[in-house]
């Protein structure tokens, strides 16, 4: 199944996840800008490399690897997904949580993407790079706030090409198997030392955001009950 927009509409502009995307593009541009030496010794550099995170992980350029590798991307199909999944949705999520409560979150699950990785593929000297991790924790957080929100959806049946309307607890719940299984596959020593794709990013960085999304979802039970009780 491939997302292509929700019918799920929002109150305001969203401006950070705009942003986001286009920064995105921007360091993408750059990388496509450089030559093959150069543009290896830039990912090699502002990359997260688990192995040297963890031989100086006090060290202020490797920390700050954790949130300059989730914006750079690995060819024209990787940030081409991962920034149609952003903007399916983001907006919704930023139009939620508020513009800076959207940055915060997209960072934290940023963040944690990138140690579930380390803490499920060891001291690898693989570089990490993407924003996927990120965009999971937005794809848990969606899971729990709008369960049930209409996703156009491409869905390819052999040689035919369908498309629906299907709720986002299904889309997602999809994707989130998909993750699972090819993580699960990926913990293999021959496959988790030949690099690829960094599912326990994606998985860590689901989890975070439904957590972060049930928590936020409370606190908003909680404060319409208080409200609905008025003082007087």
């Amino acid at each position: 199944m491939i997302p292509i927009k929700d019918d799920n509409p929002i109150r305001r502009t969203p401006w950070v996840t705009i942003a986001i995307i286009a920064l995105n593009i921007a360091v993408f541009v750059y990388e496509s800008s450089l030559g093959d030496a150069a543009l290896r010794q830039f990912i090699t550099d502002w990359s997260f490399v688990p192995a040297r995170f963890l031989a100086a992980p006090l060290s202020g350029h490797e920390l700050a690897t954790l949130f300059t590798s989730m914006f750079m991307h690995a060819g024209w199909l990787h940030i081409g997904g991962n920034m149609l999944y952003l903007w399916i949705f983001g907006n919704n999520i930023e139009d939620r949580l508020g513009r800076v409560g959207f940055i915060g979150f997209y960072l934290t699950a940023g963040v944690i993407a990138s140690i579930a990785q380390l803490a499920a593929g060891g001291a690898t000297t693989i570089p990490q790079l993407g924003a996927s991790g990120a965009i999971a924790g937005v794809l848990g957080a969606y899971a729990i706030l709008y369960p049930r929100a209409a996703i156009v959806t491409i869905i390819p049946i052999f040689f035919f090409i369908e498309i629906a309307r299907v709720p986002a607890f299904l889309v997602i719940g999809f994707w989130f198997l998909l993750q699972l299984g090819s993580g699960v596959a990926s913990l293999t020593p021959e496959v988790s030392q030949s690099g690829g794709v960094a599912w326990f990013a994606h998985i860590g960085g689901f989890v975070t955001g439904f957590v972060i999304a049930l928590g936020h979802a409370a606190w908003e039970r909680l404060r319409r009950r208080y409200q609905g009780s008025g003082r007087r």
